[in-house]
């Protein structure tokens, strides 16, 4: 459900790419591609204090502190929704700037700006509903959060094909599309965790801890640099191919970002499913079944990335008429290019 979880997730982002560059234009679609990378960025805070904070809670749990537990949890959630606020703030004002840094033109500028504030207002959703996928493996309600994740998404697709195919609202209807569905993927499960349940984990009177913060931070550290590295070297790939090739070049290399994302999917959405189990098992002293995790999981990891690095090689004409098919001389171009870049996975 994890794995699931994350997918899903990831598919937002796709989706809007998807009818943005079908039925408003490839120049807006090129907008998407510049600017998402940087929407990206800042919710790998989201990710971050979710994984850390769910292996902190676990590691807790195991140690037989449910209260401690519950008031970690929801310190947490508060320092994410406040952290999520003030970053949306911050980069709504100085939007235009950056988006010219991350490479785009006169061309491209205002769509950028346009779809940038839509999602940046709905930035504190998503970043909660990034943590609550971990948080919900961790109060052993993988499938519940499946559930929100699937009702977020299939809201994303209606809303996007309600909005741009049905209703000419072109780019501004696929942020909104993406920002409502966000609003639900966070909604639900804070309802959830505010209401008596029968999980380990609801949302109490927290205790505010520095310390613990500093933990889950520390602990999340790694999944929020592969993040932050994924979106650095998006914006480094754009502005260096908007130089190079110019819109064509930003659309190819965000359709490789579509499959990557489904693709990194799966290792992170495996990462919050086994992140709790390796926290209770520490906390618990199980050593032995901390090993055997440890090996089942390389093994998995390997076959896995074989499979996806021979499934792109094989999709990649497929993939690239899906999104871009509508030009030739682009869809050319794409399809060169995943099959040179399936060989990273």
């Amino acid at each position: 459900p994890s794995i699931l979880m994350m997918i899903i997730t990831s598919i937002y982002s796709i989706v809007d790419g998807f009818f943005v560059s079908n039925f408003v234009g490839k120049n807006s679609f090129a907008a998407l591609n510049l600017i998402f990378p940087v929407i990206m960025a800042l919710a790998a805070v989201g990710f971050m204090i979710g994984t850390g904070g769910s292996a902190l809670i676990a590691k807790t749990l195991g140690e037989g502190k449910p209260r401690e537990a519950n008031e970690i949890f929801s310190m947490l959630v508060i320092v994410l929704a406040a952290g999520g606020a003030i970053l949306s703030g911050v980069c709504i004002v100085f939007l235009r700037p950056i988006s010219f840094a991350v490479g785009a033109t006169d061309l491209t500028i205002d769509d950028c700006v346009l779809y940038g504030r839509v999602l940046l207002a709905a930035l504190p959703f998503f970043m909660l509903q990034n943590s609550f996928q971990s948080f919900l493996a961790t109060a052993e309600k993988p499938h519940f959060g499946l559930r929100v994740t699937v009702f977020a998404g299939l809201t994303n697709v209606a809303l996007d094909f309600l909005l741009v195919y049905v209703f000419p609202f072109g780019l501004l209807g696929a942020a909104l599309a993406t920002a409502f569905s966000q609003l639900v993927g966070a909604l639900i499960p804070l309802v959830y965790f505010l209401r008596p349940n029968d999980s380990p984990l609801r949302l109490t009177r927290p205790r505010f801890d520095l310390r613990a913060i500093g933990k889950a931070c520390c602990n999340g550290s790694s999944e929020m640099v592969s993040n932050l590295s994924t979106s650095l070297v998006g914006v480094l790939y754009n502005v260096q191919l908007m130089a190079l090739a110019r819109e064509n070049g930003v659309n190819a290399y965000g359709v490789l970002m579509y499959v990557s994302f489904i693709f990194m999917a799966f290792f992170f959405g495996y990462s919050i499913a086994v992140t709790p189990v390796v926290g209770y098992h520490y906390g618990a002293q199980n050593h032995a079944e901390l090993k055997s995790l440890l090996k089942k999981s390389l093994t998995v990891t390997l076959i896995t990335s074989l499979a996806m690095t021979a499934s792109s090689i094989l999709l990649a004409s497929s993939i690239a008429h899906l999104f871009v098919g509508y030009d030739a001389e682009l869809c050319g171009m794409t399809v060169n290019a995943l099959r040179i870049y399936a060989l990273s996975f």
